[in-house]
């Protein structure tokens, strides 16, 4: 009797236990799956509940939870492909580049990780959620580095074009704050649906005619990469921008509605939010020679570090040569051969770690070993000098504003490529 209770209780047990665990399970359901990865219901709410905060803190009115939704699942779809992409090419951020990363975000705040560790909590979001958020964020933006720049080309006449252009304006420009909505038209799309898009950008262009908030509006209605960030495109000058808005924005004024612009991807619905001036000014440069060492698999991060900090020991005590340390070690193949050198460059074009680095340097120090998305470096300032706007600079200029609008351009083809190829399936709510 006695062993026939001990089974009924066993039983009952394991019952109450396999419920909830299956109500565990209803709780974070799948909600679309992307080839052979899933989406899970928790990150879309996650994705959701932290639109709705920013919304919060810039008293920004959002549309209807089924509209977030919709937008969240499509930006985790995105965020699956690249991430699946970094796991084919095998790419992955290291914990020592992502600390370097969080430092730089905290340092931008005016605060230590420490203080970046307090703001997130604060928020009511756990901190290593955050740490893998920011992970993610790099994997993908180096994953649509490596994909998307082998299909920009800038020929030599672009570039002498735009250089003349830039050589006969007066000393300042004109940048845009644009805000932007697409209305995304399928691939092999009907004449019906094209025209159906094409009623819905109207539409969107007659309730911003009517006041309506803008943010809210592209939430609710764009398929662009910015869309719940509310289709904020930020400042750009004519010539950072796709061609196509460019000449859209021409003689217009702060205020204008603009569109809808046809393009293969829709259509778009621009406005611009201001314009101001932009003044040209002295350019910093400064000459640098640099030590790279690239963990691997042989060697560790740890390794890679205390061994420049080795070369920094000896160099600082005169018993090392840096050009001779860089001819041998260095595994930056642009710099190794000349003794690790760079010539003059406006540091600003340098990651945003090196550049860190420079800025902290006076005249021949030689800097402690840092992290940058490269590697490990110890980098020494030679020289240092303000230089007028030379044909050099003009040029570099020229070529980083057209490389600029070209890599957004390619970015969102390749971008609707790669989602075309996938097997995306996307589960109806309830």
């Amino acid at each position: 009797m006695n062993f026939k209770k001990l089974l009924l209780v066993a039983l009952v047990g394991l019952s109450i236990h396999q419920n909830a665990f299956a109500e565990r399970v209803q709780i974070d359901k799948v909600v679309a799956t992307v080839n052979d990865g899933v989406i899970l219901e928790s990150e879309v709410d996650q994705i959701i509940t932290r639109v709705k905060e920013q919304a919060k803190q810039q008293s920004t009115e959002l549309p209807s939870d089924k509209t977030l939704r919709i937008q969240a699942v499509d930006r985790l779809v995105d965020q699956t492909l690249m991430l699946q992409l970094a796991e084919r090419m095998g790419m992955e951020i290291s914990d020592a580049q992502l600390d370097q990363t969080l430092a730089n975000i905290a340092s931008e705040q005016a605060g230590t990780i420490a203080d970046l560790r307090k703001t997130v909590e604060a928020s009511g979001e756990s901190f290593q959620e955050y740490r893998e958020q920011i992970r993610k964020e790099i994997t993908i933006s180096q994953v649509r580095r490596a994909n998307v720049d082998r299909r920009v080309y800038i020929s030599p006449r672009e570039i002498a074009n735009l250089q003349k252009i830039l050589s006969e304006q007066t000393g300042s420009s004109e940048e845009f704050d644009l805000g932007h909505i697409l209305v995304k038209i399928p691939s092999k799309a009907t004449p019906e649906e094209i025209e159906d898009a094409g009623t819905r950008a109207n539409k969107v262009i007659e309730f911003l005619n009517e006041g309506k908030e803008f943010k809210r509006i592209a939430i609710a209605s764009s398929s662009g990469p910015k869309a719940l960030e509310g289709g904020q495109l930020g400042w750009m000058s004519i010539n950072e921008m796709p061609s196509l808005f460019a000449e859209a924005v021409k003689g217009k004024k702060k205020g204008d509605i603009i569109g809808p612009v046809r393009s293969g991807a829709g259509f778009h619905v621009l406005k611009i939010q201001d314009i101001r001036g932009r003044k040209v000014v002295e350019t910093t440069e400064v000459r640098s020679r640099h030590i790279l060492i690239k963990p691997s698999i042989i060697l560790s991060e740890e390794k890679a570090k205390q061994m420049l900090t080795g070369f920094v020991k000896d160099l600082r005590a005169g018993t090392a040569d840096f050009a001779e340390l860089a001819k041998e070690h260095s595994e930056d193949p642009g710099s190794a051969l000349k003794g690790g050198e760079y010539d003059w460059t406006d540091p600003t074009t340098y990651v945003p770690a090196f550049t860190k680095a420079l800025s902290s340097l006076e005249k021949d120090e030689i800097s402690e070993p840092f992290r940058s998305s490269f590697g490990w470096h110890i980098v020494q300032l030679l020289e240092k000098r303000v230089a007028d706007k030379t044909e050099q600079a003009k040029l570099n200029r020229a070529h980083g504003l057209l490389y600029n609008r070209k890599f957004k351009e390619e970015a969102f083809k390749w971008q609707s490529e790669i989602r075309e190829q996938a097997h995306i399936d996307v589960f109806a709510t309830e």
